[in-house]
């Protein structure tokens, strides 16, 4: 029964995060996920009532809320959510419970618009309140972004105090117009239309609101006179004469009806112009609904149907062969636009020569896309009976697209790789990585510079970017970075990159298996480059989590004449070569620990891998019967090092736990 109680409390954690992180328009996995996710926590509260805490997801709404700026509000009526089912049994068996009580009951059918969800409150005839669904009790003030909602009326003709709840969203073409706009500015783009149109509302920045053009649907009227609340449809009509934009709602009778029209509305979903996620099935009679209890979570007297995740078919028109930092040749397909979650898509990788053989896909090969976490497009198969005659499995080519040279595939591998060391391809990847955030982290050298100087001829190879001040004159004549002030500030963040800790030059020089974290634990263990270079096999073995051939990819690395030079010349060029020796106790002296997801009391993960370090203990890349612990402050997520450390048995413990568990003290 522990371990039960444990699995489910677990799983209520991890729900109430991934919660967080949709309300704050920030979501971290796809709403099929999340809905996968609550069909678990119900099933497991159904077998063992016993589990079931007041405070489960299964009963509570949405998040509470937590706003930095303007003001919550209380909701005169709450806010709540509709229960989703997934299966149109489901619905035809919600259908005939009601008319078992009420023979003659009536249904309106309703998309389900994917926005957030805002409640309006008119006192007078002007609009007094807008205000988001938060918890379902206490929401966000957002009266004055509201107003710059070409949809939301500022005055109405009824004086009566008039409540109407609807959903805030963005139409696909906005969204679209936004994100082009973000990368033209350099900013990041939005996931999807609810993200953005969340993330809008929330500025407290009606030009903002304005700008980007959010819509608003009604589809309830919370409180007011009767003749808006006698029956959906007929209250809805009634909004219209208002001159408020509601939902499209349709009355059915039968059940045949019910999902002719569910349908309908789902065949229509790529055409309307905006998401949606579902159909709404409520009583059109408002006063029948009392009579159906749910759960402390939803409102009575509807049921929403969900939408499998959206999938379609396109053609592969070209596949594009590029080559990585490694010399990796990686095809991706290119095929006919489509929409996908509010976003357009014409690509997704086509991993290897594997890969496309097991799908059978060639040129003009009808496929299916679909996207994973609603976020990255992935093809899930092809359609063979809609193979154009004469088609074949498309083949990597032999020769590299980019050098020309002869391509390899190592025995046991699926990768195709291009072995030539001058190959132009995997110095531009190699440059990118050297200067990102997980190597040198030069600020301001961004991927279109670094392309500009390989080729412009300014680098050919990586220890090039520490001559680049002696060319300084040559780069503004040619204007490769900019005016002088950028290429002053640009040179000036080279210069400061030779103070970085030495890790972070291992991490770029492009060693196979050698990332930042595997570049930080040879680091903390030889101290310094110079002795990284001197290591033999089996010194190399002796280091924390360096196996067989990651130890052979480092020697041959430093064996080879290209690898020996170019750490001479970052020597000669003044690049830190010894890792700062941290001063510490010894009390996690044979302990070792994997740090994982973000952390609160340093800086980042390697700032605290290093602490742990300076007091005797051990960072490990990847969770195993070795490890004392797994450091993560998310200790519900369902990583694979979570699941790894949960399996394996090992404890997981929050920062604050492995402080007080062992003493320690972080640094200010």
């Amino acid at each position: 029964m522990e371990e039960l109680q444990t699995k489910y409390r677990e799983l209520v954690k991890k729900i109430r995060y991934y919660n967080e992180r949709y309300e704050a328009a920030e979501p971290e996995i796809s709403d099929h996920e999340y809905d996968e996710l609550m069909q678990e926590l119900k099933a497991m509260e159904k077998e063992h009532p016993e589990l079931s805490e007041a405070a489960s997801p299964t009963k509570t709404v949405g998040a509470k809320v937590r706003r930095e700026a303007g003001v919550t509000v209380t909701h005169r009526v709450p806010m709540l959510s509709i229960e989703d089912v997934f299966e149109k049994a489901d619905v035809a068996a919600y259908v005939k419970d009601v008319w078992e009580k009420f023979p003659d009951a009536a249904f309106a059918v309703e998309q389900k618009i994917d926005g957030l969800s805002m409640t309006l409150r008119y006192e007078g005839g002007k609009l007094v309140l807008a205000e988001t669904r938060g918890d379902g009790y206490v929401g966000e003030d957002v009266t004055v972004n509201a107003k710059a909602i070409p949809d939301v009326p500022q005055e109405i003709a009824e004086t009566d105090y008039l409540e109407v709840r609807g959903e805030v969203y963005m139409c696909l073409a906005d969204f679209d117009r936004v994100n082009e706009e973000q990368e033209r500015l350099g900013k990041r783009t939005f996931a999807n239309p609810r993200n953005c149109a969340a993330g809008t509302l929330r500025q407290l920045d009606p030009e903002m609101t304005k700008k980007r053009g959010l819509s608003f649907f009604v589809f309830n009227v919370q409180d007011g006179p009767a003749a808006y609340q006698e029956a959906q449809t007929n209250g809805l009509a009634a909004l219209r004469g208002l001159g408020f934009r509601t939902v499209p709602s349709t009355l059915c009778r039968t059940v045949d009806e019910i999902l002719a029209e569910i349908d309908r509305i789902g065949q229509m979903r790529g055409e309307l112009g905006y998401d949606i996620d579902g159909a709404v099935v409520k009583l059109d009679e408002t006063a029948l609904r009392a009579w159906f209890t749910a759960a402390s979570k939803y409102s009575p007297g509807h049921i929403a149907y969900k939408y499998p995740p959206e999938e379609k078919e396109t053609i592969v028109r070209s596949i594009e062969v590029s080559v990585g930092m490694t010399g990796r040749l990686n095809p991706t397909a290119v095929f006919d636009p489509i929409r996908l979650c509010g976003t357009m898509v014409s690509r997704a990788t086509l991993h290897n020569q594997d890969f496309i053989n097991e799908l059978h896909i060639g040129l003009g090969d009808t496929v299916v896309v679909y996207k994973s976490g609603e976020i990255i497009p992935k093809i899930r198969r092809s359609v063979p009976e809609k193979r154009p005659e004469g088609t074949e499995d498309f083949r990597l080519p032999d020769i590299c697209p980019a050098c020309g040279e002869k391509v390899v595939r190592e025995a046991g591998m699926s990768d195709v790789k291009c072995v030539n060391p001058s190959c132009p391809a995997q110095l531009e990847r190699h440059i990118i990585n050297f200067v990102g955030r997980d190597a040198m982290d030069i600020k301001g050298f961004g991927e279109e510079i670094a392309l500009k100087l390989v080729r412009e001829g300014f680098l050919s190879d990586i220890a090039d970017i520490y001559a680049l001040h002696a060319r300084r004159d040559e780069l503004l004549e040619k204007k490769i970075i900019g005016r002088e002030k950028s290429t002053d500030k640009l040179l000036a963040a080279i210069e400061a990159s030779k103070g970085n800790e030495p890790w972070r030059l291992v991490a770029g020089l492009a060693i196979p298996n050698i990332g930042r974290t595997s570049a930080q634990t040879l680091l903390m263990h030889f101290g310094t480059v110079d002795a990284l270079e001197k290591a033999d096999r089996e010194a190399l073995l002796a280091a924390p989590d360096i196996g067989e051939v990651t130890a052979d990819a480092v020697l041959a690395f430093f064996g080879s004449e290209k690898g020996r030079g170019l750490i001479e010349r970052f020597r000669e060029a003044g690049l830190r070569m010894e890792a700062e020796k941290k001063t510490g106790g010894t009390g996690l002296a044979g302990l070792t620990f994997v740090v994982t997801g973000d952390v609160v009391h340093f800086p980042n993960r390697n700032e605290l891998s290093s602490f742990i370090a300076a007091n005797g203990g051990k960072c490990a890349g990847s969770v195993s019967k070795k490890t004392t612990a797994l450091i993560a402050n998310d200790a519900a997520s369902n990583t694979g090092k979570n699941k790894k450390a949960r399996e394996l048995g090992i404890p997981i413990l929050t920062e604050e736990e492995f402080l007080t568990k062992y003493g320690l003290t972080p640094p200010q």
